[in-house]
């Protein structure tokens, strides 16, 4: 469902190490929202949620849930630190348009999508 590429998957393990959180997985959600109408959202969790796909993906422990997941098939998740910004981008091929940030999308519906994820 979801790719995370190396870099991602080891800040994302070094993150939960600074703060503490052994126990923890990260949630990919997204709701509606942003200038293109859907947005990524992640936050840090413990437990899922009764409906969740639980995936393990290097290491790191992922939630999602059944909305969200119809728009995350194929996603993957790099990390950038570069001159115009440092953090998780979204790579997903389910998206028809994005704002120019890269926080929103549209998409004209679930997705069957996948792809390969280039680390």
């Amino acid at each position: 469902m979801i790719t995370l590429t190396d870099i991602a998957a080891s800040q994302l393990q070094g993150l939960l190490q600074q703060k503490n959180l052994p126990d923890h997985g990260l949630r990919v959600f997204v709701q509606g929202g942003g200038c293109a109408g859907l947005q990524y959202g992640m936050s840090y969790e413990n437990t899922p949620r009764k409906d969740d796909a639980v995936v393990r993906v290097k290491g790191v422990q992922l939630f999602v849930d059944p909305f969200s997941a119809q728009y995350l098939t194929g996603v993957c998740i790099d990390y950038q630190d570069t001159t115009m910004g440092t953090g998780f981008r979204v790579d997903n091929p389910n998206a028809l348009a994005a704002c120019a940030c890269g926080i929103s999308f549209r998409t004209e519906g679930g997705g069957d999508v996948e792809t390969v994820c280039n680390d």
